[in-house]
């Protein structure tokens, strides 16, 4: 008696031990995860490798020009499109006198406190030749741009944006353009990096509070209980604390880089991962506790049944995961870790944190199933309880034949229907279901992932947006940032000529010992040699932030290429073709070795050759049919303008590692069952008995993925649905048809090149 007293006391002490570091965790992480959008890098150039083209024309460009300038455009026009008056054109004026002394939010002391403090040239103003519109180009200092400044820790071009849109605003008589009869907007190369921090800056608030909420009504819908929810929710959140306490640390030491992606992404990967394996786990307890009157007993079995499936899926999602790291790009490279982070989170908090919550009350920790409290039957054992090997009442061993499909699924309601539905209908259903998803795969060629222009990533109306269309329709052929072609000053002729000769570019202009007076204007005195190579700045037609100019500074490479090696094409288009054709790069080599680490998983997890390759096509097969799906609905329903390289090499990552896990689950249990009446009874039994919990998994995954389409940019959008529906594939087609028929038609082969020994539990 008194040692089960002393048992109970230690008991208590390891309870609260664990629940009081995780609450430890969730006060320092969670200041943390506020925190992770200080420590973001936006800027794609910054994810180049340095043996990218651009990079290298960055560095040298760099040295043609005292001080790098990151443009801020401000165009207004006239709202009827009339002819600017000459007040206009003063109230446009007193604008670009003013806008030096805009105040940037927030900063004091030794930051800069003005526009004109974080610029490198006053403002100039240039009417548009159609005399309708003018531009005002704020010439802010790049190095500085991505300090970090004020109070709130944002970036010097994201207040300074916010400071010229402010003056915009303001009445005529205090510099601004607000009742002047001008529309105006700030666009530019600084105005897309401040709108998409804006965009960005919802995942630490909007994200969240949706994914958390979408989940609460799954489960309760689940579990029907008033507490239970709540429990697998604040699992969740510690185990989001955790993650975000150290990728934080990690961002702000510099050791891996952090974008806006990845950090939504680790939100929505971390409650999706942690809800679902806390999902198998109360399912598992739930089971013991109908067998024995001891929590603690159901607990301690019901982790040690779940810990192999969840560990298995936990690291098939952390390898698939770290293949990223073999990515050319950065932002690519260091969602691995991120992710991977996330999902060891995850794990930590099902298997420590959940299982202190779930015994809290002692003896009487049932409550948490209240008001459907599972109990033991009568004369239930309790301590040691069944002797090991034995399984719960609910999946008691039974001596049938494997053509006995009635016996085997009996008592799992929809569940169970639909195993005796596949049990008798095997091939149909696999032949059926393959063939299905099959030609939801054949339309993946015409998803267009070649990328898009920076307007194009979001898909509401933002001021950079609607400002580069006024640009365009009043000052065609001026590029917020000119593509730089560095090369050998004895080339110099011939680069100009053969730059200007390319399709899409409206001017080639050698960098000269003097600056040109105003942006567009002819350059002045001798060309800049600088180690004996120049510098030629290249205006697209295009703005430089489109696809179109992409385009260009490709047929721009061609075309000097072919006069020297040695030249070097940069510039912000430049950047951004390197990184998409480092994005191509990255799915030709990280699809291949991501197949072959989930499939070596596989085969070590199902002690089976067969099984995994099996297991593996049914996945890539479900992948490529979610893929397809969404090329159709993205070209025809949605009407989106194209797609990143990104996006389905992450797709694939997630979906890959992701979709994987529900098979794991199913076919743990499959094989924990076929060893006691075989193959074709174990797959009908295994997936009656894991249905339910398995499909809520699914179901909680997809929709936590669904919530990033809450995030207004392309880029998510695509992501969330190519994900969430493929999940769902996964759930309700693959593991619950496809898989298990195909199982159920090779029977006990599936175990190849093992031999499946039997025992039956007495």
């Amino acid at each position: 008696m008194l040692s089960n007293r002393w048992t109970g006391v230690v008991r208590g002490l390891v309870i609260l031990a664990a629940i009081g570091v995780w609450l430890a965790v969730g006060a320092f992480g969670g200041q943390a995860q506020g925190q992770l959008s200080s420590v973001q890098t936006n800027d794609s150039a910054a994810f180049l490798p340095a043996s990218a083209e651009s990079t290298e024309a960055a560095e040298l460009a760099a040295q043609f020009t005292d001080d790098e300038a990151l443009p801020a455009l401000v165009v207004a026009e006239t709202a009827d499109g009339s002819q600017l008056t000459e007040d206009q054109l003063a109230a446009v004026q007193a604008f670009a006198d003013a806008a030096p002394d805009a105040p940037l939010e927030g900063t004091s002391g030794d930051e800069p406190a003005t526009v004109g403090d974080a610029s490198v040239a006053d403002p100039v103003v240039v009417p548009s030749e159609d005399g309708q519109a003018a531009l005002v180009v704020v010439s802010l200092d790049a190095d500085l741009a991505q300090e970090d400044v004020g109070a709130e820790e944002s970036s010097v071009s994201e207040l300074a944006i916010g400071a010229l849109r402010a003056l915009s605003a303001a009445d005529t008589a205090d510099g601004g353009l607000a009742g002047s009869g001008l529309e105006s907007w700030v666009t530019g190369p600084a105005g897309f990096v401040a709108d998409l921090v804006a965009a960005f800056g919802a995942i630490d608030t909007v994200l969240l509070l949706v994914a958390l909420g979408a989940v609460l009504v799954i489960l309760a819908l689940v579990y029907r209980s008033p507490v239970l929810p709540f429990v697998v929710i604040f699992n969740a959140v510690l185990a989001l604390s955790l993650a975000g306490l150290v990728v934080y640390q990690l961002a702000a030491n510099d050791i891996l880089t952090l974008n806006g992606q990845s950090q939504g992404i680790l939100s929505i990967l971390v409650v999706g991962a942690s809800v679902d394996y806390a999902l198998l786990v109360v399912a598992r307890y739930r089971e013991e506790l109908l067998v024995t009157p001891s929590p603690y007993t159901a607990l301690r079995r019901a982790v040690r049944a779940s810990i192999e499936p969840i560990a298995a899926s936990a690291g098939t999602v952390i390898a698939g995961l770290l293949c990223l790291l073999l990515s050319d790009l950065s932002s690519n490279r260091s969602l691995g870790p991120v992710a991977a982070i996330g999902i060891v989170a995850a794990f930590l908090s099902a298997l420590t944190l959940l299982p202190a919550l779930l015994l809290v009350g002692g003896r009487r920790a049932r409550w948490v199933f209240w008001p459907r409290i599972p109990h033991a039957a009568p004369g239930a054992a309790d301590g040691l309880g069944t002797p090991q090997g034995e399984q719960p009442a609910t999946v008691a061993a039974a001596e049938a034949s494997d053509d006995d499909v009635q016996v085997a699924v009996a008592g799992h309601g929809v569940w169970s229907r639909v195993a005796r539905f596949v049990g008798r209908h095997d091939r149909p259903v696999w032949i059926i279901t393959a063939l299905v998803l099959a030609a939801g795969a054949a339309f993946v060629p015409t998803l267009d992932a070649d990328g898009t222009g920076d307007s194009e990533v979001f898909l509401t109306q933002v001021d950079s947006v609607d400002g580069e269309e006024a640009l365009t329709r009043h000052f065609e052929g001026v590029s917020a940032q000119p593509v730089t072609v560095i090369a050998p000053a004895e080339d110099l002729d011939a680069v100009v000529e053969a730059a200007e000769s390319t399709d899409g570019v409206s001017a080639a202009t050698p960098v000269t010992d003097q600056p040109a007076p105003a942006p567009g204007a002819p350059a002045q005195g001798d060309p800049l040699v600088i180690d004996g190579m120049v510098r030629v700045d290249v205006t697209t037609s295009a703005p430089s932030d489109s696809q179109e100019a992409v385009e260009t500074v490709s047929a721009v490479r061609d075309a000097v290429h072919d006069i020297s090696p040695d030249v070097l094409v940069g510039g912000a288009a430049a950047e951004r073709l390197d990184t998409q054709v480092a994005g191509q790069r990255d799915l030709r080599v990280i699809v291949p070795v991501v197949l072959a680490v989930v499939l070596l998983i596989l085969m070590l997890l199902l002690r089976s050759v067969l099984a995994a390759v099996l297991l593996m096509a049914a996945n890539v097969l479900s992948f490529g049919a979610a893929l397809g799906v969404a090329a159709l609905l993205f070209n025809n329903v949605f009407d989106f303008p194209g797609a990143d390289p990104s996006v389905p090499l992450y797709a694939f990552c997630f979906l890959v590692a992701l979709g994987v896990d529900y098979s794991i689950f199913l076919m743990t249990r499959v094989r924990e069952e076929s060893l006691r009446v075989g193959t074709r009874q174990g797959v009908l039994r295994g997936l009656a008995v894991t249905g339910s919990v398995i499909t809520s998994a699914g179901v909680v995954l997809a929709a936590t993925f669904a919530a990033l389409g809450v995030i207004p940019l392309l880029f998510l959008a695509q992501l969330a649905f190519i994900v969430a529906f493929g999940v769902l594939v996964d759930t309700l087609v693959v593991r619950s048809l496809l898989v298990p028929a195909l199982v159920h038609d090779i029977g006990d082969r599936t175990w190849w090149p093992a031999r499946l020994a039997r025992h039956t539990a007495r």
